[in-house]
């Protein structure tokens, strides 16, 4: 079984009950692993009646082949689980160090049930695990637990861990990673998962070999590739992810205002090259990764001082800066530390925070429900303060850790009008007024507002992949061909989150379809080509449209929400589209083979091998 231990680890919490389960050959070559092994785990081991919150749900961490192998932007996982934010399929990213040392503990996954009786921790090590008591660090947040945990195993370990927001059961409650680097699993409240099984962490190292098919030639190939990819990366990783701050903001994509305006002078004030030239320290990278693209930072002077930590991406500072006007960089690295502390979704909560501004001025919230916080656009005091209220669930935090949806249905009035959100998740950082494939992809994708579903608007900027017929990349209001094209990335996307390998080897280039599939074939021993490769991708996101269907899940709830659908974006040399989401649904459904209503009909589950669902 060549690039995988070939083992699950199973706890029962509730039992206080370790085992090892044997994983299939046969599952593998079918799914791969990752988000492919955790959507077949969670169809069959939940149901509609499962309480995202109680203790039948399962919380999953899988890694893939390429995980602690040589390919680059590999030390990734895929964590999955029913979200207690959309009640639907929730899954997360996220790199680091976790996964390689996880996977050489001798483990491809591991899947969580029950509830424990009181707060602990899991200490994951050659070969083994164990339960063990985290009474002592409840309460603390994630970097202060990281350090305990590391003091009580290993200091080489990384340390997956809640902070109070996931302890609160804040349904926007992210998982961070604490090793090398920190990491988070931030979308859709895995960490309100972990919190209502009072596990405060997993902490994991190990030293395990993975045996690969051809080592020799895998090894062969990354002399050649790494080169290419630094070099073709080479901006991408001195600016960070941040460093297109300034450009989506000129071509309309950077959302500003809770999505209401179209142009915003504070964008170059936040932006990473702003942030390269001013409170840039050092660039940070997960584990073996060649672009570094993450940013570390020191703040000596003024309130936020001192501050010495990782800098915030460009989806922390399109939400936390230009969703709520705030132009000050200290303010918004101070809130992304903050939410790194609290264990916070930096995305949902500048989401919210901006719906909250929003109903501040509208009336509908007022000085005496923020407690005394001048709750205005561009306040970057009352945006830090807004983030330790949701992460200590105190005052109006605790209804904003609900989420947009949530809150806006608490509101009432007209909130649910200026609520952004597909399925209950706050949107990321990208505006789909801007990419018609983006806005497709809002609307299916299994989580909900995700753009790494389908990562599509580089490839109508300025990528292509001709191994599977994207020659050049496509008009970004081009509707004819718009499904096809999408579907095809939301796959491709798809089979990178079962590797696992990071989207941003995409970047210049670096790495093609074919790569992938050699790499993928050194590693395993398996001969597949680029359509086989492909056909898994599209078995695996099919099985999460499953998942979703069977909890009601249809075309009702596939379109954006109104601003999106009816506003115009406006402002200099600004398109003014709206994108036609019925046409581009219509024509989505067809190409993927499901009903009009947008389920798989059973032909298409037949052609995947998902006919037994």
């Amino acid at each position: 079984m060549f690039g995988y231990q070939g083992k699950l680890l199973r706890v029962d919490l509730t039992e206080q009950k370790i085992e090892v389960e044997d994983l299939d050959p046969k599952l593998l070559e079918k799914y791969v692993g990752g988000v492919g092994i955790e959507a077949k785990i969670l169809y069959e081991e939940t149901t509609p009646a499962t309480d995202p919150l109680g203790p039948e749900n399962v919380l999953m961490a899988v890694t893939g082949p390429y995980t602690g192998t040589a390919v680059p932007a590999s030390s990734r996982h895929h964590m999955m689980t029913r979200s207690p934010l959309t009640g639907l399929l929730g899954e997360a990213n996220v790199g680091g160090s976790w996964a390689v040392y996880f996977k050489k503990t001798g483990f491809d996954g591991i899947a969580i049930t029950g509830k424990s009786d009181h707060p602990v921790y899991l200490w994951i090590h050659d070969g083994g695990a164990e339960i063990r008591d985290a009474r002592p660090i409840w309460g603390r947040d994630s970097y202060e637990s990281a350090a305990f945990f590391k003091s009580e195993t290993s200091e080489k370990a990384t340390v997956a861990v809640i902070g109070p927001a996931g302890e609160g059961l804040a349904r926007v409650a992210s998982i961070p990673h604490i090793g090398n680097v920190v990491r988070a699993a931030a979308r859709t409240g895995l960490g309100a998962v972990m919190g209502s099984k009072n596990l405060k962490a997993m902490v994991a190292y190990g030293t395990k070999d993975l045996p690969l098919a051809k080592p020799d030639a895998l090894q062969e190939d990354m002399r050649t590739i790494l080169p290419h990819v630094r070099k073709a990366t080479e901006a991408f990783g001195k600016y960070g992810t941040s460093g297109g701050v300034d450009n989506y903001e000129k071509m309309g994509n950077f959302p500003i205002k809770n999505w209401r305006e179209g142009r915003w002078a504070g964008a170059n004030k936040i932006s990473g090259v702003a942030m390269h030239d001013t409170i840039l320290t050092g660039r940070k990278g997960c584990l073996r990764c060649p672009i570094a693209c993450g940013r570390h930072i020191k703040i000596s002077e003024g309130p936020y001082a001192p501050l010495d930590c990782e800098g915030p991406e460009y989806e922390t500072i399109g939400t936390l800066g230009g969703e709520c006007m705030v132009d000050d960089l200290a303010a918004i690295s101070k809130a992304n530390e903050l939410c790194n502390r609290y264990g916070l979704d930096t995305i949902s909560t500048g989401s919210i925070i901006a719906f909250a501004m929003e109903a501040y001025e509208k009336g509908i919230l007022t000085r005496k429900d923020t407690d005394g916080v001048d709750l205005v656009w561009g306040n970057g005091e009352a945006l830090v303060e807004m983030v330790h209220k949701m992460g200590k669930g105190e005052g109006i935090g605790k209804l904003m850790g609900e989420g947009v949806k949530r809150m806006a249905e608490a509101l009432g009035k007209n909130a649910v009008e200026f609520a952004i959100h597909v399925k209950g998740l706050e949107p990321s950082a990208h505006d789909p007024r801007r990419f018609f494939s983006q806005a497709l992809s809002y609307g299916t994708a299994a989580r909900g507002a995700c753009h790494n579903a389908s990562w599509s608007h580089p490839y109508e900027l300025s990528l292509s992949i001709p191994e599977i017929r994207i020659p050049e990349p496509q008009d970004s209001y081009q509707v004819e061909g718009k499904a096809e094209f999408t579907a095809k990335l939301q796959d491709l996307m798809s089979m990178m989150d079962t590797l696992i390998m990071c989207r941003f080897t995409q970047v210049g280039k670096a790495v093609n379809i074919t790569n992938m599939v050699n790499w993928l074939n050194v590693i395993t021993g398996w001969d597949l080509d680029i359509p086989e490769f492909m056909k898994i991708g599209e078995r695996v996101f099919n099985l999460k449209r499953i998942y979703n269907s069977r909890l009601g899940i249809s075309r009702k709830d596939d379109f954006l929400p109104p601003r999106f659908m009816t506003l115009k974006r406006t402002g200099e040399g600004l398109a003014n589209r709206l994108p036609p989401m019925g046409r581009l649904l219509s024509d989505y459904y067809d190409y993927r083979g499901w009903t009009e209503d947008g389920i798989p009909s059973q032909g298409k589950l037949e052609e995947l091998g998902l006919d037994e669902l």
